[in-house]
């Protein structure tokens, strides 16, 4: 926050760092995983102009988080589960607004296939954003 737009300067290392969070699971409480994605939330809100360019690798990340927490049957407690999904639905939602829809038009076909579960959810609220 405090960086504001200047995050720009440091895009390119701090993608590899949300990336590599995201894709590992850090225990039951997520902590990390959690604290990465209001990073992510924080840096797409201040360099928004910046993120259509990342769109492809952020949006493979998030989706991939997406499928893991929604299959995944660890030790994990459904209220940490339902924390990942909301804020990982979050930085979608944000990410479509600033590449003007983009993410809904990417989605289209991924939602139909998942629609009674709740993932299928989560692209739902992305969608009607």
């Amino acid at each position: 926050s405090r960086l504001s737009i200047l995050i720009v300067r440091h895009l390119k290392r701090l993608e590899r760092v949300i990336l590599g969070y995201l894709e590992v699971s850090d225990g039951p409480k997520e902590e990390a995983r959690l604290a990465i994605l209001e990073t992510l939330q924080c840096t797409i809100e201040h360099a928004w102009p910046r993120m259509p360019c990342r769109l492809p690798v952020l949006l493979k990340a998030l989706l991939r988080l997406l499928w893991d927490v929604h299959t995944e049957r660890g030790p994990t407690p459904e209220p940490v589960r339902a924390a990942l999904l909301h804020r990982a639905t979050q930085c979608l939602i944000l990410l479509d607004r600033c590449s003007q829809g983009r993410v809904k038009v990417l989605l289209q076909g991924v939602r139909s296939s998942c629609e009674q579960s709740r993932l299928g959810e989560c692209l739902r609220k992305v969608q009607e954003s």
